[in-house]
């Protein structure tokens, strides 16, 4: 039964998790595509030099968003090499963000401003799952002992709710 209590705070902290990062994520892609169309459409920069630019710009918000909120629990030491691998990762997404809207520019001709922000935002979205994956497992790493923390709050919160105050709950070992 402990298997199961533990997949159940897996799951749960793993729902917070994408919860936070979708946060995050969502004023992203807000800022990203924002200035995007705000580059595109007030200067005489091409359609992905100015994504690239916005995609910048929403990198270097996502960072803040995601050290301070999403993974402000998360280890903080080695901050040069976080910040080395968040770039890393950031560019490699960048990559893959633009290069399916430059792939629909200027391989499929479709450059209207509708075609261009909807291929942007495909492309956000295709990179946001490497982001995803790359970020939590290689940029902002859990802490030793953070999922057994998680667990004993966890178990000590349902505790409290029962109606008996817990009294006939398993004791579960501090940390």
């Amino acid at each position: 039964m402990s298997g199961l209590r533990a997949l159940r705070s897996n799951v749960m902290l793993l729902r917070r998790e994408i919860a936070k990062f979708g946060v995050v994520g969502g004023a992203g892609v807000a800022v990203n595509i924002g200035v995007f169309n705000l580059i595109m459409h007030n200067t005489g920069l091409q359609t992905v030099r100015s994504s690239i630019i916005a995609t910048v710009v929403s990198i270097v918000f996502n960072y803040l968003g995601f050290r301070y909120f999403t993974y402000r629990d998360r280890d903080k030491a080695g901050r040069t090499r976080e910040m080395g691998l968040f770039l890393l990762f950031s560019a490699i997404g960048l990559v893959i963000e633009n290069g399916i809207l430059y792939l629909a520019t200027y391989g499929f001709g479709w450059d209207s401003a509708l075609q261009a922000n909807i291929f942007k935002f495909l492309g956000i979205g295709v990179a946001t799952l490497f982001r995803f994956w790359s970020y939590r497992t290689w940029v902002f790493r859990a802490m030793p002992g953070a999922v057994q923390q998680a667990e004993a709050i966890l178990a000590e919160s349902r505790a409290k709710e029962q109606p008996d105050g817990g009294a006939n709950a398993p004791a579960k070992k501090r940390l």
